[in-house]
């Protein structure tokens, strides 16, 4: 078992180990725009990232400490203006809700560093019906071909 990960949890997921780095040690390696997305809970403008088109196979990871988040056999064109995928990797993404906009939505993050990805729509494909519309700039895309990056933080 990865150094990364504590173990197994009883429904078979894995239960990844949460960085204790304080946000603001981000900034050294983040771009403004990730670092306000991310640990700001900023949005980025709808339309804005190439990430909305990206089509090849591959995984989306987190930008800030590259923990593996979506498979690309679970992104979807929303016609949002932002990537969206109708479910997470198993484990590595938490929830809470956010009143920012008076209604309450679902906010789900990164597991492991914290970072504000998006928000949970329930008008999603099946088989979830969800849909995880998040901000381009807080995740890296590698494709299949290549070799996942190496967990940083």
């Amino acid at each position: 078992m990865s150094d990364e990960t504590e173990g197994t949890l009883r429904n078979g997921q894995v239960a990844v180990r949460k960085l204790d780095k304080p946000h603001k040690e981000w900034k050294s390696v983040l771009s403004e725009g990730q670092y306000d997305v991310l640990f700001n809970e900023a949005t980025e403008r709808a339309g804005s990232s190439p990430l909305d088109n990206e089509k090849r196979a591959g995984t989306f990871v987190c930008a800030a400490c590259y923990l593996p988040l979506f498979e690309s056999n679970a992104k979807f064109d929303s016609g949002t203006g932002w990537p969206s995928f109708h479910q997470p990797m198993a484990g590595h993404v938490e929830t809470k809700r956010d009143f920012k906009l008076i209604w309450p939505r679902t906010e789900y993050h990164c597991a492991r560093c914290g970072g504000h990805q998006g928000h949970i729509f329930n008008d999603g494909p099946q088989p979830t019906g969800k849909r995880y519309c998040n901000n381009g700039i807080a995740l890296r895309f590698v494709q299949a071909s290549e070799k996942l990056p190496d967990l940083r933080g």
